[in-house]
C-alpha cells in the first residue's frame, strides 16, 4: 500500500508564486509515475503535471511553462511549485502514484482513472 498525504496550500493573490508537496510512504519506491491532479468545485478533475522514475515530465498545456514536478527520490516527496498564478487555477490539488508508467494520462480526459493512490487533497486559492 502507499500513502500520500499533500502539504503547503493556501491563499495567494494572482500572479504569486506557491509550493505544495507531497509526501509518499509505504510501498512509494516501486512507483514508476507520480502527479498532480486538481478539481475545481463543480467541474471534473484533471491533470496538471506527471513525473516518472525517470524524471521526465508532462503537463498540461494549461500550466505550461508556469508550474514545475519535481521529486526527491531518495524521500519520496513530490513537489509542485505554482508561478504566475491565475484566478483558475484555484482548486484542490492531489497527489498521486501509479506503479506504471502512465503519465500520459494526465492529458486526457478520465485519465485519474488509471491511477490508483491518491491523496486527500490540499486546496489552493488564487484571489485576483
Amino acid at each position: 500500500q502507499v500513502q500520500l498525504v499533500e502539504s503547503g496550500g493556501g491563499s495567494v493573490q494572482a500572479g504569486g508564486s506557491l509550493r505544495i508537496s507531497c509526501e509518499a510512504s509505504g510501498n512509494a519506491y516501486n512507483q514508476r509515475s507520480m502527479a498532480w491532479f486538481r478539481q475545481a468545485p463543480g467541474k471534473e478533475r484533471e491533470g496538471v503535471a506527471c513525473i516518472d522514475r525517470d524524471d521526465k515530465t508532462t503537463y498540461a498545456d494549461s500550466v505550461k511553462g508556469r508550474f514545475t514536478i519535481s521529486q526527491d527520490n531518495a524521500e519520496k516527496n513530490l513537489y509542485l511549485l505554482m508561478d504566475s498564478l491565475k484566478s483558475e487555477d484555484s482548486a484542490t490539488y492531489y497527489c498521486a502514484a501509479s506503479a506504471a508508467r502512465i503519465c500520459w494520462t494526465i492529458t486526457v480526459a478520465g485519465g485519474d482513472q488509471h491511477w490508483g493512490h491518491w491523496g486527500q487533497g490540499t486546496q489552493v486559492t488564487v484571489s485576483s
